[in-house]
């Protein structure tokens, strides 16, 4: 299971800026919470078993059959069912998973706990696309080739909503490819992540084989609830164009400060280096002296001690970043 993420405000006192998340801090969702309130009395029932419901107007809303739709507790339990599910599918011996490295530590974890092994070719394949925590996106081709090398290839979509660049064929690699399961999360796309809220679109075979190992009532009824409301509605949160201009703005500006190294993005989060200081003394120093948090990143495998990734917010409390780092 993870240990060391983002969004761990938790641990600290009077954090005001909270760069350390992927999702954007500043989204308006006091319509969503009027909702909410409105609608408390759900919680004095039992919610669908399996969310089926939402699951048909996601399906409607992406132009799936429900069939193909399955919704989750956030795109974590998915990964794990997934993980359950192909474990279980896989020949005796064969029991193998390959992961592209670096990026979140949860594919490689839940294949572990079903008793996986990893392998430079395993059975499955697993990749963040657009991937966290690099910003990359993985082009069309290079899918293929993994899509024709393994039995299965587990895409993590969760951050297609950050990007200008295309992360999927029209249609989605489900439809082109039978072995291709592909992970969506509501969590990121509306910015609700104590709500955790994600959903799995794959071949009605597959769909079916992953529900054999849901647990009842895994989603909440709240959680249904901003479900319905936010895809009845598809709001329309972020200027997608301008938030990701902003966050090549600051990364140009992080790029200027000696001793700080930025890689390339195509998202709105940025993977950064400091010379002369581990990445977890700069959070430390940054959370304590200044009230603001970003993301450790050196337990990314691959990755190093002086790693570390922040998410764009509004231009000026970056701007209240950049002058924190500029010591």
């Amino acid at each position: 299971m993870i240990d060391g993420h983002g969004d761990d405000t938790y641990k600290y006192k009077d954090i005001r800026l909270n760069f350390s998340s992927n999702i954007p801090t500043f989204v308006d969702l006091s319509a969503l919470e009027e909702h909410l309130r409105s609608r408390m009395s759900v919680i004095r029932s039992y919610p669908e078993p399996s969310a089926r419901v939402l699951e048909e107007k996601i399906a409607q809303s992406i132009g799936r059959k429900p069939q193909e739709v399955m919704v989750t507790s956030g795109a974590t339990e998915a990964i794990y069912l997934i993980a359950q599910g192909l474990s279980l599918s896989l020949p005796k011996g064969k029991e193998t998973f390959t992961v592209v490295h670096p990026t979140f530590s949860e594919y490689e974890s839940a294949c572990r706990m079903f008793g996986m092994t990893e392998a430079e070719d395993g059975e499955v394949c697993w990749i963040c696309n657009p991937n966290n925590p690099t910003g990359e996106v993985f082009d069309e081709a290079y899918i293929r080739t993994l899509a024709a090398r393994h039995r299965w290839l587990v895409i993590d979509q969760s951050y297609e909503n950050y990007t200008l660049a295309s992360s999927s064929p029209r249609g989605g690699w489900e439809r082109t490819f039978p072995n291709v399961i592909c992970l969506h999360s509501m969590t990121k796309q509306y910015c609700i992540p104590g709500l955790r809220l994600g959903y799995v679109t794959a071949q009605a075979d597959v769909i079916a084989r992953l529900r054999s190992q849901c647990r009842p009532w895994a989603v909440n009824a709240l959680a249904i609830e901003a479900g319905l409301w936010l895809v009845e509605r598809t709001p329309r949160l972020i200027d997608m164009s301008a938030y990701l201009a902003e966050a090549q703005r600051l990364r140009s500006a992080l790029n200027n400060i000696p001793g700080i190294h930025v890689r390339e993005t195509k998202t709105n989060f940025i993977l950064c280096t400091i010379e002369g200081h581990t990445a977890a003394e700069l959070k430390d120093y940054l959370a304590t002296k200044h009230g603001i948090l970003i993301r450790d990143a050196s337990n990314f495998r691959g990755l190093t001690p002086h790693h570390f990734r922040v998410a764009a917010q509004r231009p000026e409390d970056n701007e209240e970043l950049v002058r924190a780092l500029n010591i």
